[in-house]
């Protein structure tokens, strides 16, 4: 099959306090749609996890629409783009199941040797994927950049000292994948975590201002939370494993619904960067 399809309905372990997809979710839906269609077109477990290959995902990007919603049918379709030489390039679009574009990403992903954690040439192992060009594909994903355009021809370092926030992770036993590192969508989760957070400045934004009335604040505690702000373009990097009980650092800087994320080992070196645009 050229290009894969799914059908899904949103559960409500799917969607946010919003009712809207979260963003982690999502990034697992596609995963399994690119895992699931390469076992398809044959290059699956029997050519790759059997033999010591591991399938990693490098980089992400997704233009989104509007995320859809609890109890929603949605359709979600994947092909591959023409490999580049270690590079296997991944496109994907969602829509409900009427036919409304929600979104379109696109994905590179490489394969590795699950010993030595070295990149591989798959022409040496027999893995090949014929790539499909739809009309459909968006730009294929590059390095996120931060907010801050002073920052962004700077070293990580530079644009870690802008940060808002900051908070140091260890990865627990959950948020390890059969890789045997830390899956790539729970790094969406840790950025939403500290974008939304007290800390990250969404919950002071939604608060009761410090000078209103006694009653009205305390009135303004029973309604509803305000709604967090719809992710419009998601990019992302994964530079570098991060294994079961690591510890890394991580920093938000945001501006103007504009939000970078970085994640650093011990050693100082990168191994994650997010960039989250809302609207």
């Amino acid at each position: 099959m050229s290009v894969y399809e799914r059908r899904f309905r949103l559960k409500s372990s799917d969607v946010d306090k919003d009712r809207r997809l979260r963003t982690s979710v999502l990034f697992s839906m596609l995963q399994e749609a690119a895992i699931a269609h390469t076992e398809e077109l044959g290059m699956g477990r029997e050519k790759t996890l059997d033999r010591g290959l591991l399938w990693i995902v490098t980089l992400q990007r997704a233009e989104i629409e509007r995320m859809p919603l609890y109890d929603e049918d949605v359709v979600l379709r994947s092909w591959p783009g023409r490999t580049m030489h270690l590079l296997f390039p991944r496109y994907f679009s969602l829509e409900t199941a009427g036919g409304e574009p929600l979104l379109k990403a696109s994905s590179i992903w490489s394969l590795i040797d699950a010993r030595t954690r070295a990149i591989v040439f798959p022409e040496k192992h027999g893995i090949e994927i014929e790539g499909v060009t739809t009309g459909a594909e968006i730009a294929l994903p590059s390095a996120p950049r931060p907010v801050s355009q002073a920052a962004s021809g700077q070293a990580d370092s530079a644009a870690q000292q802008l940060c808002t926030a900051k908070r140091s992770f260890t990865v627990p036993y959950s948020f390890v994948d059969l890789n045997g590192h830390m899956n790539n969508t729970r790094y969406f989760d840790l950025a939403e975590d500290m974008i939304f957070s007290q800390e990250g400045g969404f919950a002071k934004a939604s608060a009761a201002p410090a000078d209103q009335p006694a009653a009205k604040a305390a009135a303004s505690e029973d309604q509803p939370a305000a709604k967090a702000p719809a992710p419009k373009l998601i990019c992302s990097e994964f530079s570098r494993e991060v294994r079961l009980g690591e510890t890394i650092s991580i920093s938000l800087s945001s501006d103007a619904g504009k939000h970078f994320i970085l994640g650093t080992a011990a050693d100082g070196k990168p191994c994650f960067k997010l960039r989250i645009e809302t609207a």
